[in-house]
This record gives structure tokens, C-alpha cells and sequence, in this order.
């Protein structure tokens, strides 16, 4: 982890109490993390980290605030999303690296430090929302035409929305009738 030795934190030769380590996550960060999967590629963000060492313990506070530019679900063009996210994390000595929960990571003792570039990196992706849209009417225009060239259309529909017209809605079963299930709902609870 050469490349992200910025990110280590010497455990074992910080003295009991309160430290705070701050860093600056900007796109050079991002390209460092970025293993070709990556949802986020650029950004600018501040994190503050927080740590209280007790003599078993390292509880360390991560206070992470800034934009991130990420590709739209939509016609693929970068979006701005504000990211402020306050995450915790409890780091114990052990034999061997294993990550007992979302909150709790065993380091080996004689490692002695842990290197936090992946952490900040999952709070980030994680404080973002699932759909990542421009808001209507904001979406590149020739990626909009091109969805619309294969949007399918219902049998009753004779609207010709834009795809960006479309106001996502979360999904609404009542609201939804498949033909092949509507023999099923003249049937009552009682008949077997």
C-alpha cells in the first residue's frame, strides 16, 4: 500500500487520548483509488478524522464534507453530489486483519497502524444516494433523444414525455396492474 501511505495511522506510537488527522481528498485521490470500477473519479472534499485511544481501543470519527462528480444513471454525464457524512470506526490489536462488523476492524498488533484510504472512500460511496439523476430538464440532450428513440411505450400511452420530463417516483404496487394477476383478486381469503 505504498502508494496510499498517506493514509496510514501509526496506532501503536500515538500516546493515549485525543489526535485528529485531517486530509484533503481531491481528484488525485480518487485516481489513486480507482481500480477501473470506481463510482466516484473526481471530487473535492475535506475529512477530519477524529481518534480516542484508550489502552484496548481506537475509536476513530470521520467527518467528511464536500462534492463529488459522479456519472448520472441517466445519460452518463458527470453530476455534482454534496457529500457530508459523519461515519465511526473501532479498531482493536489481534492476530490477524478481519472485520468483525461495519464498525469493528481487528489490525494486527505487529503492524501497529492502520491505512484509512479505502474507509473514506466506502463512507463517501455509501452517503450517496442510489439513484444519481440531473435534476428534469438538465440531462444531456442528445443522450435524452437517443432514450427516447427506445423508450417503450404502453399500449394506452399516448404521451410523448421526454425522458427527463419523467418524474421518478418510488415504485408504487397499487398503482401497477399485470392483466395475467387480476383473475386473482375476485378470489377471497376464504376459498381454497
Amino acid at each position: 500500500m505504498g502508494k496510499f501511505s498517506l493514509y496510514n495511522i501509526p496506532l501503536r506510537s500515538l500516546s493515549e487520548g485525543k489526535h485528529e488527522f485531517k486530509y484533503d481528498l481531491d481528484n488525485k485521490y480518487f485516481a489513486l483509488i480507482d481500480d477501473g470500477t470506481a463510482d466516484v473519479k473526481k471530487g473535492s472534499l475535506k475529512a477530519v478524522v477524529s481518534l480516542k485511544k484508550t489502552s484496548v481501543t481506537f475509536e476513530l470519527n470521520f467527518d467528511i464534507n464536500g462534492t463529488v462528480h459522479v456519472p448520472c444513471d441517466r445519460c452518463l454525464d458527470d453530476i455534482a453530489m454534496e457529500v457530508d457524512t459523519k461515519n465511526k470506526l473501532i479498531v482493536k490489536f489481534g492476530a490477524e486483519y478481519s472485520e468483525e462488523s461495519d464498525e469493528i476492524v481487528i489490525i494486527p498488533e505487529e503492524d501497529g497502524e492502520i491505512n484509512i484510504a479505502w474507509f473514506l472512500y466506502e463512507f463517501i460511496v455509501l452517503s450517496l444516494p442510489t439513484k444519481k439523476i440531473h435534476p428534469p430538464g438538465t440531462c444531456n440532450k442528445a443522450m435524452s433523444s437517443k432514450l427516447n428513440k427506445h423508450k417503450v411505450k404502453s399500449s394506452d400511452d399516448d404521451s410523448d414525455d421526454d425522458i427527463d420530463d419523467i418524474a421518478l417516483e418510488d415504485d408504487d404496487s397499487s398503482s401497477f396492474s399485470d392483466p395475467r394477476w387480476d383473475a386473482l383478486k375476485d378470489v377471497s381469503p376464504d376459498e381454497e
